[in-house]
């Protein structure tokens, strides 16, 4: 058998969940659960593979399970799962602190990151032309577009282009009306990042983002609000809309390109993995994701009172997830 418990999933949520890991491990009888940035997809892929020692306890996510997820799951045998709405997020565009101040809209983000965007005459596109942000909005500064972002199993990358980019692509009324008329092509055009070299897949590791950024201050990077957070002396982050990225903005919503945070927990294993119900329990308390706990001081947006409260009795009651078929 296992005697520890396994974690695997989004580059977002591991830094919090180690920081969980590490205090359950010297504060209890237990050993330090293992945790492992897989990204939200390849973590979700993992954790839906089995029941058993050989398959991880919890899959971490930056955003909610798939329909398709649950489905193969329930397909290898996973088929109580326990969701842990954990707090809340933002989603950064940042650069070195050396690098250009910049003030960028959803509709920027589109423009710059799309694989097509609009052409002269409504219903036309085309390869994006854009080579820098100047050329995409008049203010901005004449420097090249280079984002680094994360990979397509990446949560973040999933959260990005749904808030950011079709924020910004549903802006021109004739796209936006796709939504109804064909869906499918709709999100092919708001949802699709350009691949000529402007964007750049940087893996899963944030951290190494971070150190690339500070070696080239004139690219952007894409990641979540808690980087940034720990890393505000070498990068800082654009406003969106006209909104900074602070834990104010993002707690109180205004800030647009947020999202829920997300751990999954395999019931059938809870009291067979030695320390996965005290693992749930220590991540649930208030000494943790409160307004004063010890996830906050790293970045994590806390959920309102009530619903921290109601998260937390369904997990200590070990209620599996229901999902509505889509």
């Amino acid at each position: 058998g296992r005697d520890y418990v396994y974690i695997v999933g989004s580059s977002t949520v591991y830094p919090f969940a180690t920081v969980v890991a590490e205090r359950f491990g010297r504060g209890s009888e237990f050993k330090t659960p293992k945790v492992e940035s897989t990204g939200s997809g390849g973590g979700l892929k993992l954790f839906c593979d089995g029941i058993g020692v050989d398959y991880p306890d919890i899959a971490n996510s930056s955003r909610a399970i798939k329909m398709s997820e649950v489905e193969n799951c329930a397909s290898n045998g996973v088929d109580e799962i326990i969701e842990v709405k954990i707090g809340y997020d933002g989603i950064v565009v940042a650069n070195a602190s050396s690098g250009a101040e910049m003030s960028l809209t959803r509709r920027d983000l589109f423009l710059a990151l799309a694989k097509e965007v609009p052409g002269d005459s409504d219903g036309e596109l085309i390869e994006n032309p854009y080579r820098t942000w100047k050329e995409v909005n008049a203010s901005l500064p004449d420097v090249a577009i280079e984002v680094l972002g994360p990979p397509p199993t990446s949560g973040t990358r999933d959260a990005f282009v749904e808030l950011a980019m079709e924020g910004g692509c549903k802006t021109v009324p004739w796209i936006s009306a796709l939504k109804d008329a064909d869906g499918d092509k709709y999100k092919a055009v708001c949802h699709t990042i350009r691949e000529d070299g402007r964007f750049v897949e940087a893996g899963e590791n944030d951290n190494l983002i971070v150190q690339k950024l500070e070696a080239n201050p004139a690219a952007f990077g894409i990641f979540g609000f808690s980087f940034l957070d720990q890393n505000g002396e070498k990068v800082k982050g654009a406003s969106i809309d006209g909104v900074e990225p602070t834990f104010e903005a993002i707690a109180d919503g205004n800030y647009p390109v947020s999202r829920p945070l997300y751990f999954y927990a395999k019931k059938a294993h809870v009291d067979v993995i030695p320390g996965l119900r005290g693992f749930l329990r220590e991540f649930t308390s208030e000494r943790a994701w409160g307004e004063e706990g010890y996830l906050s001081e790293r970045g994590l947006i806390p959920m309102p009172d009530a619903e921290r409260r109601a998260v937390a009795t369904a997990v200590s009651s070990l209620s599996p997830l229901t999902m509505a078929q889509d």
